[in-house]
């Protein structure tokens, strides 16, 4: 979020700049969290030795955020060659019909309440200053701050789907064996919620329906991965 300034003594602050990058750090957090503890969870229950707990851990891990950075690279990458080709395409126009291009931006400023004279003179200004930028804002909605950026989404759902991945892996590890079946739960659901209230702060979304949302979620997660390892573990056991 980068405040502007709009004159003595006001500040302005904007949360649009960070869509790509937070949807992308929440989506990877509460997945890492959710999606390992489930995974810890299940296969404690199924009575597993605590090494090849903590090792299907891990690998839930690794995998789970290579993943995640694969498939969010890939998203926004067709995201950003859709924009790309937009672009090409707005250039080609604006080289071949300047005119009518001219005449479609004045007709949206029009439509946004300018009267036509108001909207002739700032068409024009925009244009001198540049053209390409003014017309992908009015016409395709794409600015920098909207752009997509595959590489940086792509690091903040694997950075963020392994430090959600890891809390669960430490409670295990740390916590005494007798309290785990009750701890690790309550103690990772609280983190979703809390992951939650978070996020939903920082995009300026109501806190405590984020929280009890992302909260419901796991606790589905993680109930129903517990009853399979606990039902597979007695099958096989």
């Amino acid at each position: 979020m980068s405040p502007l300034r709009a004159g003595p003594g006001h500040r302005e602050t904007h949360r649009s700049g960070r869509a790509g990058w937070l949807r992308a750090a929440v989506l990877g957090s509460n997945d890492g969290l959710i999606s390992t503890s489930s995974l810890v969870i299940g296969v404690s229950a199924a009575q597993l030795a605590d090494g090849a707990v903590l090792t299907a851990g891990l690998a839930g891990l690794v995998g789970g955020a290579l993943s995640m950075a694969a498939g969010e690279y890939v998203s926004v990458s067709s995201q950003a060659d859709s924009e790309a080709a937009d672009l090409a395409r707005e250039r080609l126009e604006l080289q071949q019909y300047p005119e009518a291009e001219h005449r479609e931006l004045v007709g949206i400023y029009m439509q946004g309440g300018l009267s036509r004279a108001t909207a002739e003179q700032v068409a024009r200004e925009m244009e001198a200053h540049d053209a390409l930028a003014a017309h992908a804002r009015s016409e395709l909605g794409i600015t920098d701050l909207t752009r997509a950026r595959p590489g940086v989404a792509a690091l903040a759902s694997m950075t963020s789907f392994a430090l959600g991945a890891a809390a669960p892996l430490l409670l295990f590890a740390l916590l005494p064996s007798d309290l785990r079946s009750a701890a690790m739960p309550v103690a990772c659901v609280l983190l979703l919620m809390v992951l939650g209230a978070t996020a939903a702060r920082l995009g300026g979304a109501p806190r405590l329906r984020a929280a009890l949302r992302v909260g419901c979620f796991g606790v589905l997660a993680m109930g129903g991965t517990a009853l399979v390892g606990h039902l597979f573990g007695v099958a096989w056991g």
